[in-house]
């Protein structure tokens, strides 16, 4: 039950600190993080400005692995 206690507020305090929590944009209106570049490589692909290999690679390369959207541990 105690581990339970220290267990909640740890994973709140994980889930707060979440860069990609929410979609977040610059002023510019570029995404500047995950959850914006992905959701703005959908609108691209279905608005037919980028192929199915084109946003896959432009996903790997910013949101992959080792992807630039992910910022600094």
């Amino acid at each position: 039950m105690r581990s339970r206690i220290i267990a909640i507020p740890c994973l709140l305090l994980l889930g707060a600190c979440d860069p990609n929590a929410k979609a977040e944009y610059g002023d510019s209106g570029m995404p500047k993080n995950c959850r914006a570049y992905v959701q703005s490589t959908i609108d691209g692909y279905k608005a037919k400005r980028y192929t199915a290999d084109e946003a896959m690679t432009g996903l790997e390369r910013n949101c992959g692995e080792h992807g630039s959207s992910w910022g600094s541990p």
